[in-house]
């Protein structure tokens, strides 16, 4: 295969070449953000206006045809308030969508304080359609620009040239995750090794931790990611931090502190010392009474939505092959109680007689048991698992509170069995319909990696990543990969 062309870009007099690309992209990226969420605040300000109004311009509203006006601007405003254009807040990660949700409740709670404290009158259904419509939007808008520079990145284009320092072990290990999912945007091009390695980790090896500056010139490089080892103390890391400023290379350290995200780390100096705290996971309290009236309000509102594809789908399976239509089987769910899960029949009715003669057909490591080629499946419930339509009767475990729309897989009982302790922490939360291990390759993951990513979601829950997955569930039932 051809290496990806790149497309050639003016130097930044006085800066490191591989950052005058990257400045290039994130520039006209942040552009585009800017452009983008002044359309969203103009078609929310004419929205609301419209439906509160109408298309007649009188005495009344035409105070709020300005305020329709204004809107793109404020929203920009409030977006920028909230730091929602940094670049160390876009590209991947929830913090971005995290920000546009801040300055949208910032702008509703600013027009009430507002016409509160000045006894203006405002038309609550217009304010309760515009911000709203304009946030809800803005988040979409957003997702999709991610989405299309994801698509960018796995073309070879807006990457970030990384030279990662560390042992052996680590650079694999991280070269191994970074390779998986090219959307992160990391690309990387060398490495620096401590004195008397063997030098095979799959990467250019630049020289040892002394010859980093080296290094990046060597590769051009733009970013240096710093492993967790024992010979790179503080001292160390402030001189090559002070190498690296002359060209304003970024420097990442990657701290022993796996899947802990930062809103859960904090830094805080203790007699002089900065010392990294972290909080304990909320998996009680009143975000977690939220996410009970999100899961059921939305199970809710998507039975309604797609009642003609259940029943549609509820006709295949009848036409297709004798048996009942629903699929129920016992798994484990929240503090390991068990219930029954609810979904579309896709297999025959032999199917679990005929599991144990193809057992040593496994496909998959740890104690999932999935091949490619599963005879017992019928032929809609191929085209059903093709598009994950099998499981959307799971949206009435939802509504019985037995589920959730977002957590981990929910698992067979016998393979709770053979849980080791730390992955019986997934048990810890409610199952869900979609995760982190569904969008980010479903059954093409191996089992350390699988469970990985459910307790990553355990440890780090919040709404506004429930949001992204579900958004990222749109793209990944679409696509053939690990649905099987």
């Amino acid at each position: 295969m051809a290496p990806p062309r790149r497309r050639l870009l003016r130097r930044i007099p006085g800066r490191h070449a591989a950052l005058s690309r990257r400045a290039a992209w994130e520039t006209r990226y942040q552009r585009t953000l800017l452009l983008a969420d002044l359309a969203v605040g103009a078609a929310a300000g004419g929205l609301a206006f419209e439906l509160r109004f109408g298309d007649g311009l009188t005495s009344y509203n035409r105070d709020y045809l300005v305020l329709s006006a204004l809107l793109p601007v404020a929203l920009v405003a409030a977006l920028g308030l909230a730091r929602a254009y940094e670049s160390r807040f876009l590209f991947v990660g929830t913090d971005e969508y995290q920000r546009v949700i801040r300055a949208g409740l910032g702008m509703v709670a600013g027009v009430a304080m507002v016409s509160y404290a000045l006894e203006i009158q405002l038309a609550r259904s217009y304010v309760l359609i515009a911000l709203p419509a304009a946030t809800f939007a803005t988040v979409t808008v957003r997702f999709a620009l991610r989405k299309r520079l994801h698509r960018a990145r796995k073309r070879g284009d807006c990457l970030r040239r990384v030279i990662v320092v560390g042992h052996e072990l680590a650079v694999i290990h991280l070269a191994r995750q970074l390779n998986r999912e090219r959307y992160h945007g990391l690309e990387l091009v060398g490495a620096c090794l401590p004195p008397q390695h063997d030098g095979d980790v799959g990467l250019p090896v630049h020289g040892t931790f002394d010859d980093v500056a080296h290094a990046v010139e060597a590769s051009a490089a733009d970013t240096v990611i710093v492993l967790s080892c024992p010979e790179i103390d503080g001292q160390t890391l402030r001189r090559l931090a002070w190498r690296l400023e002359r060209d304003e290379i970024d420097l990442i350290l990657a701290n022993a502190l796996i899947d802990v995200a930062g809103d859960r780390t904090t830094i805080r100096p203790v007699d002089g010392l900065p010392m990294l705290h972290v909080e304990h996971p909320r998996l009680e309290g009143a975000a977690r009474f939220v996410k009970e009236i999100v899961d059921r309000v939305g199970a809710a509102l998507l039975v309604a939505l797609l009642s003609p594809v259940l029943l549609a789908v509820a006709l295949c399976i009848r036409i297709d092959s004798p048996g009942p239509v629903l699929f129920r089987q016992v798994r484990t769910g929240r503090d390991g109680r068990e219930f029954l899960i609810y979904k579309f029949r896709s297999m025959y009715l032999d199917a679990e007689a005929r599991l144990a003669e193809l057992r040593h057909l496994n496909e998959h490591d740890g104690v999932l048991f999935k091949i490619r080629n599963d005879p017992r499946i019928t032929p809609v419930g191929r085209r059903l698992r093709r598009f994950s339509l099998d499981e959307l009767p799971q949206l009435f475990n939802v509504l019985l509170g037995q589920m959730s729309l977002v957590g981990p897989r929910p698992p067979l009982p016998q393979e709770v069995a053979q849980y080791a302790d730390d992955v019986r922490r997934r048990l810890a939360v409610k199952p869900g319909m979609t995760g982190l291990w569904q969008v980010s390759g479903r059954s093409d993951l191996p089992w350390e990696e699988a469970v990985r990513l459910d307790l990553r979601y355990v440890e780090n829950w919040s709404l506004s990543l429930d949001l992204v997955i579900l958004m990222r569930t749109l793209a990944a039932v679409v696509r053939p990969s690990g649905a099987y």
